[in-house]
């Protein structure tokens, strides 16, 4: 038996995907403490259901999946906007120096996947997919460089990359911790004992007309990313065509930064976010689990190998580059936490360090501002080297 689904019926799929993920991780306390999202959780289990009746021959689903690329594209147009350089400069010396030891440890995330790849006999376009596209990038990325993997040959490209990512998740979350306590106690280091500095984030009352000129807004900057992804082909390299809606949010941000326009970015956050869910959600729930089961081994092995090159790194790399004192052994474990998994398992591994050592505000500052602006836009464009370099 087929079960077709056209394109509402796979957008409300997605939505049920979705919910029963949610409801799922408010049950479990694992899932809230690693910050697995919700389409991860829903999406997993509903392509587990499709993979069980693929393999017995009960069923088989056939899904439209025209809606995905547009909320993907929508979901990095909105990233694109939280890359300004205006936030970026007061992050100072300091900042230039992690931002450029996080660019530099996608390459090295790269080149262990590769490394390793090349040792099981596997894909090397494989070893990005356990890579800075997963470690680094974190599902969102895995899904949507998959297809372009799978297109030059990298068979399961999507799957292992959102798998990977998945991991990643709770990798972050375990190996900062281990980092920060490792480095305070060899050095003896104290808290300075100011109080932790939040950025204020101004909250606007929702109001139609201003949420929907946010809509328009974020629609106008993916419009200009997708000449923006056409200028780039002419580099005769392939990006994805997300890269370009992503220089397009980056654009009218730093545009708007530079005439004292202030964006209402509690709308673009909520826009991008939805985005995300149901892009999620769709790529989730279509995975091929099949891709998996002969990459399960190697693939573990990969992963903990990234898990130790990122404590290795965040210890004699990013802490004696950040000064050496307390708040360079919480930025430590924040790195840990964005170089597996994303900026919130970065927040909470300083969050748990702060709250047992004391405050570190310039960590709790300069880290997610910087890995987040530099990641977002740096990251995409290595991937690609590496791509067209092994394709």
């Amino acid at each position: 038996m087929t079960i077709t689904l056209d394109l509402i019926q796979t957008v409300g799929l997605a939505v049920l995907v979705f919910l029963l993920g949610r409801w799922i991780k408010g049950k479990v306390n694992f899932f809230q403490k690693y910050f697995i999202p919700a389409p991860v959780i829903g999406g997993l289990l509903c392509s587990l259901v499709i993979f069980a009746g693929h393999q017995t021959g009960a069923f088989e689903v056939e899904m439209t999946a025209d809606l995905q690329d547009f909320f993907m594209n929508l979901f990095f147009t909105g990233t694109g906007f939280t890359c300004s350089m205006a936030i970026l400069k007061k992050s100072g010396k300091l900042g230039a120096k992690l931002a450029v030891g996080a660019v530099f440890f996608l390459v090295v995330q790269n080149l262990v996947g590769v490394g390793l790849c090349s040792l099981f006999g596997l894909n090397k376009l494989l070893g990005v997919a356990m890579g800075s596209i997963s470690m680094s990038g974190g599902v969102g990325s895995g899904a949507s460089f998959g297809p372009t993997l799978e297109s030059f040959g990298a068979d399961g490209g999507t799957t292992i990359g959102v798998a990977a990512a998945t991991f990643g998740l709770l990798l972050g979350s375990i190996t900062g911790g281990p980092v920060a306590e490792y480095l305070i106690k060899k050095y003896d280091l104290k808290s300075s004992g100011a109080a932790m500095e939040k950025e204020e984030k101004t909250i606007y009352p929702l109001e139609q007309n201003k949420f929907f000129n946010s809509v328009l807004l974020i629609l106008t900057a993916a419009f200009i990313g997708s000449y923006i992804s056409k200028l780039l082909k002419l580099t005769g390299l392939s990006f994805p065509y997300y890269v370009g809606c992503l220089f397009g949010g980056a654009l009218i941000r730093n545009i708007a930064d530079a005439r004292g326009i202030e964006l209402r970015m509690n709308e673009i956050d909520i826009i991008s976010n939805t985005a995300l869910n149901l892009f999620l959600s769709m790529a989730l729930m279509s995975l091929n689990i099949a891709k998996l089961i002969d990459l399960a081994l190697p693939m573990i092995v990969i992963l903990l190998a990234q898990a130790a090159v990122m404590m290795l790194w965040a210890v004699f790399v990013t802490f004696p580059t950040m000064g050496k004192d307390y708040d360079a052994a919480v930025m430590a474990a924040g790195h840990c936490g964005v170089g597996l998994g994303q900026t919130p398992n970065a927040v909470a591994n300083m969050a748990a360090v702060i709250e047992k050592n004391g405050p570190a505000p310039t960590a709790w500052f300069v880290l997610p501002v910087v890995t987040v602006i530099f990641i977002n836009i740096c990251n995409p464009i290595i991937i690609t080297f590496f791509i067209n370099l092994l394709k």
